[in-house]
């Protein structure tokens, strides 16, 4: 009875059809396997995203996340139903196929190589640093940081290409290059906190999975007898579609799911990324974990070092973007999400978020009249997302705050030490 009330819920055709037209584009809402757009953030359509004339950028900090790739654990779902079809190739040549089915006459494959970043993903970052460049024609930098990964390299070098053109005197540099202890840019702590698991997103999203997938079962099983449709086929379609945007802009797939089905697998991958790497994880583990690049923010905005740079190009994952929002607040839900129930109207959104090619812009700029001293900027995915951590201190015109505010409404971060007292226990170090 409990599933049947939450399908009833997501089936609604008032809340389906409000949650589409608004956002006019169904393909992204594909969570942090969506494909790259701007962002629409709570309360970002109320923000003047342009500063006043007499603002300058001084100093920007990139964090960039790579572009479109293949699939990694989702593979096999995906193998799983090619299998299914393979299986039952007389049966879908003799039935009456429905049109979203028609594709299957000639067949389904699937080829793109796993982690690899795609054609697409490479044009994502072209754009990106071209765009870049034009935005902060003042500002330049001779390094990249780039996680070590080879798809991350790879979107750094593509965004270089964009950003610098063919200048050799550009270098990028992986984070084990670096002495640092304990990296801002890697998509896990690992040794540096052990209790860090992702296995909690993967509990959440069994458990949301066991309400929403049965019934897409159920329903393709009669549009298509004979094929044999399971759940982890259902799983495989849905990461096609997704898959195929990544590498070809379009997927036949794509068509087959109602908007309500498409509702309930982005939230299974927000509560993925929820519990793996942000509120839903216990003992207060990613704010915690994101306080390295809070706490690298502050350091180089402040120039508490004295070597800071007017401009940090740095590349990541999703998973280091969602660290530092973890450690900000930002994007926070209260009461937390949960598997159990679907929350249409949540803060926590990875298609907004962490899409592919992901971007978190951080600025401090300076006014000769609007405002007093060093000012700081989040622009998440080209939207201004609301400084809500600086609480009144928050322009509510420009979603921004002074610098001082900001670092004095970061007292958590700035409270926290790679390996203190605090960090260990929560860590199991």
């Amino acid at each position: 009875m409990r599933i049947q009330a939450i399908l009833s819920l997501l089936s609604s055709a008032h809340y389906v059809q409000n949650y589409f037209n608004d956002t006019l584009n169904v393909l992204n809402h594909l969570g942090s396997i969506s494909p790259y757009h701007r962002a629409r953030h709570q309360h970002a359509s109320e923000i003047n995203s342009e500063l006043p004339i007499d603002c300058t950028v001084d100093q920007v900090m990139l964090m960039h996340r790579h572009g479109s790739r293949g699939p990694i654990g989702e593979q096999r779902y995906i193998e799983r139903l090619i299998q299914t079809l393979h299986d039952a190739t007389d049966v879908i040549q003799k039935v009456e196929l429905p049109h979203e089915f028609e594709f299957l006459r000639a067949g389904y494959n699937f080829s793109l190589a796993p982690h690899n970043l795609t054609i697409l993903g490479r044009k994502e970052l072209f754009d990106h640093g071209v765009e870049f460049a034009l935005k902060y024609p003042h500002l330049t930098t001779d390094i990249i940081l780039s996680s070590d990964s080879g798809r991350v390299v790879e979107s750094a070098r593509w965004f270089a290409l964009g950003f610098f053109g063919l200048d050799p005197d550009v270098r990028i540099v992986t984070v084990n290059n670096t002495d640092d202890p304990v990296s801002w840019i890697t998509p896990a702590p690992g040794p540096a906190c052990p209790k860090f698991n992702y296995s909690f997103g993967q509990q959440a999203t069994r458990t949301w999975s066991k309400h929403y997938l049965p019934v897409i079962t159920d329903r393709l099983n009669m549009l298509l007898p004979g094929v044999g449709f399971t759940g982890d086929d259902i799983h495989g379609a849905l990461f096609a579609c997704a898959y195929d945007l990544a590498s070809l802009g379009a997927s036949p797939w794509c068509g087959v799911f109602r908007p309500d089905e498409l509702v309930n697998f982005e939230y299974e991958r927000d509560i993925l990324m929820d519990a793996s790497c942000a509120y839903m994880l216990p003992d207060n583990m990613s704010p915690l974990v994101g306080t390295v690049f809070v706490n690298k923010l502050i350091e180089r905005f402040t120039d508490s070092q004295g070597n800071s740079r007017p401009l940090y190009l740095e590349f990541g994952h999703d998973v280091t973007i969602l660290l530092a929002l973890s450690a900000l607040g930002l994007a926070k839900d209260d009461p937390p999400l949960s598997p159990d129930e679907l929350r249409p109207g949540r803060k926590f959104q990875t298609s907004e978020l962490t899409p592919f090619a992901a971007n978190m812009v951080w600025e401090k700029f300076t006014c000769t009249s609007s405002y007093d001293g060093p000012q700081i900027r989040l622009i998440l995915n080209d939207a201004t997302m609301p400084l809500t951590i600086c609480g009144q201190g928050m322009d509510p015109t420009l979603g921004t705050c002074s610098l001082d505010t900001f670092v004095n409404a970061n007292h958590y971060s700035t409270s926290i030490r790679f390996r203190d007292e605090t960090w260990n226990a929560t860590c199991g170090v």
